[in-house]
């Protein structure tokens, strides 16, 4: 399936984003733990917290989590201290996305996995018991979700959890989003260093809790307001104070000339009617807003160098690499260097005629991209209904805000 996508002539729209994945899945893995006779509030509807909630809720021996990482990696911390024994396993993809740092990480801890396939990685045969806890090592340029998993099951440790990260720290802001989340449950969690995070014994409590709308998703709209003639977006949801490492994108897109103003209902856009010359920025901490900038830097023609993208290339697919195939087909020359480095500065190559923008199973391929027909007549999409991951309504949204969306067979 594919869909060609055609914008208005301005965009004046009012939007109501999905719930945060995020915090979502963060909120239900500690709410699960808390034992909590409250659910969570305002949950995303979107295929990883709809998995999510279906493993929690699972009496079956093999749990399929699909395609999301989110889910296989803080249940397989959650399974290890969760009584019973479950094969956790997903999409062909899934099976090819590594999974032995946790792993090693949980067993150091002591927990009963084996790997059910290939060796590092996929399904996994977990029988859950209590754990000792105690003190680890983990490279901080590690997935920050690993470090996620296993903070948050650090509580019902018998010894609690001194977490040592080593060199580089990646995706601190999605660190601090689980501890802060961990607190509110009554969790202690707390950097006692630059490098060292002590989690206390003590069990959560159980609280009422809401979910915030999802930043992430606002960088779309952001993107859309960046590349329109003429735009006035108000997303609802949004807040100044955000817990979202993503929240970032508000001051980022002020150089592409976006300026937010918060309301009592959310975040207004408009345009300033200033943009940069030239972007360079280090996504260490905001991978997943990486895609945005990228394409919207090149359809704006605003050169860029963009660093810290390692974690891209073991999402749900090689993120960089597929930027770099697809821009292409745009007329967009993109340069990957040092395994975390995108460039473009300008170049050009021929544009592929009727090109159809491949999407690789990632919803944030195909949201990243419908906005360029901004700039040009149309851009087809294949598969989008890969947006279900994290924003279900995204096509709806843009109808909404007046774009045409023909289906194509």
């Amino acid at each position: 399936m594919q869909i060609k996508v055609s914008a208005p002539a301005t965009i004046h729209a009012a939007i109501q984003l999905p719930a945060s994945k995020s915090i979502s899945n963060r909120a239900l893995i500690i709410n699960a733990l808390a034992q909590g006779c409250f659910t969570p509030g305002n949950l995303s509807d979107c295929d990883d917290t709809n998995v999510m909630i279906k493993a929690l809720n699972s009496q079956e021996e093999t749990i399929d989590i699909m395609a999301a990482g989110t889910a296989m990696r803080f249940l397989t911390a959650f399974l290890s201290v969760t009584g019973g024994t479950r094969v956790i396993t997903g999409t062909q993809r899934m099976q090819q996305r590594p999974i032995e740092i946790l792993v090693n990480a949980l067993k150091m801890l002591g927990a009963d996995i084996e790997y059910a396939g290939k060796e590092g990685f996929p399904p996994l045969h977990i029988s859950g018991k209590p754990l000792e806890g105690g003190e680890i090592s983990l490279k901080g340029s590690v997935s920050s979700q690993y470090i996620s998993a296993l903070l948050m099951i650090a509580p019902v440790l018998r010894n609690g959890l001194q977490l040592t990260l080593t060199g580089e720290i990646i995706s601190r802001p999605y660190i601090n989003l689980t501890l802060q989340l961990m607190k509110d449950f009554g969790a202690q969690a707390e950097w006692k260093s630059d490098n060292l995070i002590e989690v206390a014994p003590r069990p959560y409590s159980s609280v009422p809790f809401i979910v915030e709308s999802d930043w992430s998703a606002a960088s779309y709209w952001y993107q859309m307001t960046a590349l329109a003639q003429e735009a006035e977006v108000e997303l609802l949801g949004l807040f100044r104070d955000s817990y979202q490492g993503d929240s970032k994108v508000a001051e980022l897109f002020l150089a592409l000339g976006v300026e937010t103003i918060f309301t009592s209902k959310g975040a207004l856009l408009r345009k300033t009617g200033q943009c940069c010359e030239r972007m360079d920025y280090n996504f260490v901490n905001e991978p997943d807003l990486a895609q945005t900038f990228v394409v919207t830097c090149a359809a704006m023609g605003i050169p860029f160098r963009f660093s810290g993208l390692q974690s891209l290339k073991i999402k749900e697919t090689d993120r960089m690499a597929a930027l770099i195939a697809e821009l292409a087909k745009l007329g967009y020359l993109l340069r990957e260097s040092e395994n975390a480095v995108l460039s473009w500065e300008g170049e050009r190559t021929t544009v592929t005629e009727k090109a159809v923008i491949k999407t690789y199973e990632d919803h944030r391929m195909a949201m990243a991209f419908a906005p360029v027909c901004l700039r040009i007549p149309s851009i087809t999409i294949s598969e989008p209904q890969v947006v279900s991951k994290s924003y279900p309504n995204y096509w709806e949204d843009l109808k909404q805000a007046g774009f045409t969306i023909l289906e194509e067979k």
